[in-house]
């Protein structure tokens, strides 16, 4: 399975913008999925995640109320969408597909990583 994370790039802050990341190589849409993030100097963090049925999601903290996630099992991708976007939002942003179809905040429960891609958000 690989995934391909697209979609980042220069923002600045109060904007808008949507990665998406295609899996290709078996369907999973029996799989949650996740988006994680990782600042520079910092360490991963856990951003959304949703269900393999896209009914449900959590968020992490820093991003709760401006960041949504979704799916589209017949496209085999899953869609991360941030508003209002903050400085402290810059960072490699890696999506990732659970082991189970059960949403999940624990990076250890992702086997599968995209490559990231990189948002920046300017003041």
């Amino acid at each position: 399975v690989q995934l391909q994370a697209s979609g980042g790039g220069l923002v600045q802050a109060g904007g808008s913008l949507t990665v998406s990341c295609r899996a290709s190589g078996r369907t999973l849409s029996n799989n949650a999925m996740g988006w994680f993030r990782q600042p520079p100097g910092k360490e991963r963090e856990f951003v959304a995640s949703i269900g393999w049925s896209g009914g449900g999601a959590v968020y992490g903290d820093s991003v709760k109320g401006r960041a949504t996630i979704s799916r589209d099992n017949a496209k085999n991708t899953v869609y991360l969408q941030m508003n209002s976007l903050k400085p402290e939002d810059t960072a490699v942003y890696y999506c990732a597909a659970s082991t189970s179809g059960m949403i999940t905040t624990t990076l250890n429960h992702y086997n599968y990583w995209g490559q990231g891609t990189q948002v920046t958000v300017s003041s």
